[in-house]
C-alpha cells in the first residue's frame, strides 16, 4: 500500500492524523463502496491534529493551484513567519504584505493570497488573542459553529473551512470538495450531473460514514490525479485501465470518439 504523499494538503504521513483500517466488505452504500475500494489502492488514515491558524494558512495557499506549487511556498513561509517560539497569528498579522507576498509567489495569487491571510490574522488576533486559543476553538467548539465562524473570514470559502475542519479539528463526517471530488462524484453518478460543490458535500456526507469521510477527500483527490482527470480519464484507454471503472456510471465519458466532458454538459 502506497504511502500518503508529502505534496498533500494533509501534509502526508507528518501532517497528523493517524492509520486507521476498515472493512471494504461492510459498505452499505455505493458511495462506501468506493470509498473503501480507495481505500485497497492506498492509504487508510483519520485525520486531525494540525495547528488550525497553520492549517487554515496551508489551505489558503492551495487554493487553484496544486499541492506541488503550493507545499514550497508554505515551506518558505513557515521558515520566514513560523518556528516554536512563534504565535503564527501575531507573526502574519504584523507581516508587510509586500514580504509575505514574495515569500509564497510560487504558489500563485500571491497578492491575494497574502492579503487574505493577513486579514485573517489581524482577525483572528482581535478575537481569539493567539493561535493557541484559535486551535483550541476549532477542535473543541462544535463543527457547525467553527464551520460558521471559518466562512465568515474573507477568502474562507466552503472547502477551506472543511479542510480545516477536517486537518486541524479531525473531526468525522466532513468530507471536503474541490474540484476533483466534484467531478469524479457526478462521472460516477454518485451525485446528479448538475450538482453543485454544497451538494456533493451534503450527498457524500450523508452516504459515507464519518470516519471514512477524511480518507474520502484524499483517496479521490490522488484518483483523479492517477486516473480520472477532466480531459483524459483513464477509462478512454479502456475498462481495463480503470480500476474502479465496475463502480462508474462514466457520465460524460464517450469512449467511441474518446472524449470527455464535465458532466453538468449532459445534463
Amino acid at each position: 500500500m502506497p504511502e500518503e504523499p508529502v505534496d498533500n494538503i494533509s501534509g502526508g504521513a507528518s501532517g497528523g492524523g493517524q492509520s486507521t483500517q476498515f472493512d471494504p466488505a461492510t459498505a452499505g452504500t455505493r458511495a462506501e463502496a468506493v470509498v473503501d475500494r480507495l481505500g485497497e489502492r492506498y492509504w487508510q488514515k483519520a485525520y486531525g491534529g494540525q495547528a488550525a491558524f497553520e492549517c487554515l494558512v496551508r489551505t489558503i495557499l492551495s487554493q487553484n493551484t496544486s499541492d506541488t506549487a503550493s507545499q514550497p511556498a508554505h515551506d518558505e513561509l513557515m521558515a520566514r513567519y513560523g518556528g516554536e517560539s512563534v504565535d503564527l497569528v501575531d507573526a502574519l498579522a504584523d507581516a508587510e504584505q509586500s514580504t509575505l507576498a514574495e515569500t509564497i509567489s510560487g504558489a500563485g495569487l500571491y497578492n491575494q493570497k497574502s492579503e487574505v491571510m493577513i486579514d485573517a490574522a489581524i482577525e483572528i488576533q482581535a478575537e481569539f488573542g493567539s493561535a493557541a486559543e484559535f486551535d483550541s476553538f476549532v477542535k473543541d467548539e462544535s463543527p457547525s459553529v467553527v464551520r460558521t465562524r471559518l466562512l465568515d473570514i474573507r477568502g474562507v470559502g466552503p472547502k477551506t473551512a472543511d479542510c480545516v475542519l477536517l486537518f486541524a479539528g479531525g473531526r468525522g463526517g466532513v468530507f471536503p470538495v474541490d474540484t476533483h471530488v466534484h467531478r469524479i462524484a457526478r462521472r460516477m453518478g454518485l451525485d446528479p450531473p448538475n450538482a453543485d460543490h454544497e451538494a456533493v458535500r451534503a450527498a457524500l456526507e450523508a452516504n459515507v460514514p464519518a470516519e471514512k469521510c477524511g480518507f474520502g477527500h484524499t483517496a479521490m483527490i490522488q484518483f483523479g490525479r492517477e486516473y480520472c482527470t477532466a480531459r483524459k480519464p483513464a477509462c478512454l484507454d479502456g475498462p481495463e485501465a480503470c480500476p474502479l471503472v465496475d463502480q462508474c456510471d462514466q457520465v460524460g465519458i464517450d469512449e467511441i470518439n474518446e472524449t470527455a466532458v464535465d458532466p453538468v454538459d449532459t445534463s
